[in-house]
């Protein structure tokens, strides 16, 4: 929900929120190298969400904002993939997400791109494809909080580690994956995510 019309989209306003929206997922969801992502039959429908993503480079407690550029070195595209209708029993009860968000592989990455061969990365524009079709484009200049605000906050109650990694929001256009599929991620024209929804 860092992105106005994907809040739009779940909560019907463009409005900014008065702090970043956070939760966490499990190191089993992480699925990276390529490896198929394979659509569980036990969660009813499943959701791409394209993102940017963030590697965290070394540790910070209470990180301020000027220094927050200092904590992550490289980006790449990830998928935070989503079972949408467990999600929304789950908001409805005003209950945790993390079972309809931290499933097994549901966090996928690409590779990554240094930070310093990148142009201003709080501009960086990025998209995702399925099957040869823009699905989703993203900028970071239109995030609600950007990337350096965004670590500022978490690192407040989250000790940051060496190799941890942040999904930054996704932009509209998030639907429904079926077997098959193949999704690639871009970061300024340049691919880093190829893989298969199986």
């Amino acid at each position: 929900m860092n992105y106005p019309q994907h809040n739009k989209s779940l909560h019907g306003t463009l409005m900014k929120p008065e702090e970043p929206v956070i939760f966490c997922k499990t190191d089993s969801a992480l699925l990276k190298n390529g490896k198929p992502f394979f659509i569980p039959d036990d969660l009813g429908r499943i959701e791409y969400e394209g993102e940017l993503v963030v590697r965290i480079c070394r540790l910070g407690k209470s990180v301020p904002v000027r220094f927050a550029n200092r904590y992550y070195d490289a980006f790449t595209v990830g998928v935070d993939f989503t079972a949408r209708e467990l999600q929304a029993r789950l908001r409805a009860k005003g209950l945790p997400w993390e079972r309809s968000k931290s499933f097994d592989n549901s966090a996928v990455i690409g590779e990554w791109v240094d930070k310093d061969k990148l142009p201003e990365v709080n501009r960086l524009r990025f998209r995702l494809d399925i099957n040869g079709n823009t699905v989703q484009e993203g900028c970071g200049a239109d995030m609600f909080f950007s990337i350096d605000e965004t670590i500022s906050f978490i690192s407040r109650w989250f000790t940051l580690k060496t190799g941890d990694l942040l999904f930054t929001g996704c932009p509209a256009g998030c639907g429904p994956v079926s077997p098959d599929d193949h999704i690639e991620g871009y970061i300024e024209e340049r691919k880093v995510t190829n893989f298969w929804c199986k």
